[in-house]
């Protein structure tokens, strides 16, 4: 008996479920990239924009719904490109039914990222074509060639990085210098391309490293800078302790540069790590006219590492941190809050480990006030003593210090200590924050009745 086999045509796309017979206009978006914004670049961008838009509009049975565009977005991952994203999400909400690009590399040049895109498009019954290989992802050989060219793109991709990286280490081995010039505070391009001061600027860069020295953390500089109106580097409104520590801690302020300080991990995250020996780096010593003098640096960073260094001394949100002194235990005084929440709220000053041991410190807490108090009783002493402290100082500096850097900073800072006291005429009536800081080295509480100031110059005043 003979079979009889007949065939039943499919009705419906298997990829859009769409009847095959019924014609109905396709709704077509194109995505368009340049990954730099240099001008040249950026008429491209217009360019593609241009093109897609009457190229898709001239088809009749297209339906124009957007040229989706990002500018100056690399292509190696999608996690920025907010233009392909947003193109991505209305697909997958039905508004396009295909999605023209000029190539496989504007599309990505990630194999991982263009593979998993297309496939979640191909689930959802959107097509791609990428117009100068001819694929389309609707057919049977889309996906093989899509993954050979996204796999040369990737490839691409990481060549242009390795050149780049090599012109990059190259030019710093040649010890050729260059920074963010207009988030870099104190400098401008030059004509040949190296740092030339900005004297307006340079005034705020060397006011930042005075106050240091005079005893202000980064906290305190950050917010006299805000509230005098002093635009950041970036040009915000607010500027962050991070912010401050960067430009004391930068060696471009004394003329010197040290180039590679941090380097891209690998070429698809664009991940930028800091340089703790992984690859080689440079420095450039005498680049360009320096700002700060190289032994004012070098004092900076003697005295960072000596505030870091000293032991609980580590807060820096108040003029009064990591500056009084617990007499029982050594540690430091800190700020408490009692009564948080309730209208007998004030904020005292106490040692940080009054309770740590089963042998309490017998040292008491101190209000805001009774500081400035006993500051300006102490101060006042001081400038009695005055002219005896200075004339002493005269007699016996040269016994005092060594030649060594270490000393030399050490009289310097004793010698600032000095110029501001001798400024002083009169007594003190009020208390006044330069003062303190750059006056007070720290104050030590034994009890209420013995309460020490030591000064910059190593005086002592029991009030």
């Amino acid at each position: 008996m003979s079979k009889s086999v007949i065939t039943i045509p499919a009705t419906l796309n298997k990829y859009t479920a769409a009847p095959i017979n019924v014609k109905k206009k396709r709704k077509v978006a194109a995505y368009a990239r340049v990954s730099t914004d240099h001008e040249d670049q950026l008429t491209s961008y217009e360019a593609q924009v241009d093109y897609y838009t009457n190229y898709i509009k001239k088809r009749d049975d297209w339906e124009f719904v957007s040229v989706y565009a990002d500018e100056g977005i690399t292509g190696c991952n999608t996690k920025k490109r907010d233009g392909f994203k947003r193109m991505v999400e209305d697909a997958l909400n039905g508004r396009i039914d295909l999605i023209i690009t000029k190539s496989v590399s504007r599309f990505a040049r990630n194999t991982v990222d263009s593979l998993t895109t297309i496939r979640n498009l191909k689930e959802h019954g959107i097509e791609c074509y990428f117009e100068k290989e001819n694929i389309w992802t609707f057919d049977g050989k889309g996906e093989l060639l899509l993954t050979i060219m996204s796999s040369l793109a990737q490839e691409e991709s990481r060549s242009i990085s390795e050149n780049c990286k090599w012109g990059q280490r190259k030019r710093f081995a040649d010890g050729k210098v260059t920074v963010p010039f207009k988030r870099f505070l104190g400098y401008d391009r030059g004509e040949d391309g190296n740092l030339i001061v900005n004297e307006k600027q340079a005034e705020i860069v060397r006011r930042i490293y005075g106050m240091f020295l005079q005893g202000h953390t980064p906290y305190s500089i950050a917010k006299q800078l805000i509230n005098e109106g002093i635009p950041t580097p970036g040009g915000k409104e607010k500027w962050g302790t991070s912010v401050i520590k960067s430009i004391l801690t930068n060696e471009k302020y004394k003329g010197d540069a040290l180039l590679q300080k941090v380097y891209t991990v690998d070429f698809l995250s664009k991940k930028k790590k800091i340089n703790k020996g992984e690859v080689p780096q440079y420095y450039v010593e005498g680049n360009h006219e320096a700002i700060i003098d190289p032994s004012v640096f070098d004092m900076v960073q003697k005295q960072i590492a000596e505030r870091n260094s000293e032991k609980n001394r580590v807060s820096c949100v108040s003029i009064f941190s990591g500056k009084i002194k617990c007499g029982d235990c050594g540690s430091w005084y800190g700020p408490k809050v009692w009564h948080s929440n309730d209208k007998y709220r004030r904020k005292v000053w106490r040692c940080n480990h009054k309770f740590d041991d089963s042998k309490k410190c017998s040292t008491p807490h101190l209000n805001e006030e009774a500081i400035k108090r006993l500051f300006v009783k102490a101060v006042n002493i001081l400038f009695t003593e005055k002219n005896e402290i200075i004339a002493n100082f005269r007699d016996i500096n040269d016994m005092l210090f060594c030649n060594s850097d270490f000393e030399m900073g050490k009289r310097k800072n004793f010698e600032q200590f000095l110029s501001e006291l001798n400024k002083q005429e009169g007594l003190l009536s009020e208390f006044d924050e330069d003062l303190w800081y750059s006056l007070v080295e720290f104050v030590t509480v034994f009890n209420k009745e013995k309460i020490i100031f030591t000064f910059k110059d190593g005086t002592e005043i029991r009030v």
